[in-house]
């Protein structure tokens, strides 16, 4: 069978390369932030999910033009009851469990990086 020449077309002039805002990107466990919060143990002032509240306390856009990336991954398989792990691209190697009882504000100016 032979390739549609307007596909292969299409394919050769198809972006292989995106660019991004990202300074770095945050990694949560999605399935523990999700229990936690069907447990009562959400995060922040209005009781969300750990990757809602840290995207409402960083003031992080949608997608690729935000200046930092939360995202939700599969459970990653260390939370503890009450607690969600997050790993920051910056620091791969450590790993942090965030209580649900966390300082949204802290833990947010800790990972953008800020120190106020």
């Amino acid at each position: 069978m032979q390739p549609d020449r307007g596909f292969a077309r299409w394919l050769g002039a198809m972006k292989t390369k995106i660019r991004s805002n990202w300074s770095h990107a945050i990694l949560v466990c999605r399935k523990c932030s999700k229990k936690n919060a069907k447990r009562g143990a959400s995060f922040g002032p209005k009781g969300k999910p750990l990757a809602k509240a840290l995207k409402k306390e960083l003031g992080a856009k949608k997608g690729r033009k935000s200046g930092v990336g939360v995202v939700e991954v599969s459970c990653l398989g260390v939370c503890p009851a009450r607690g969600v792990v997050v790993v920051d691209s910056r620091s791969p190697g450590h790993w942090q469990i965030v209580l649900s009882d966390a300082d949204i504000g802290d833990l947010a100016r800790q990972l953008a990086g800020t120190s106020e």
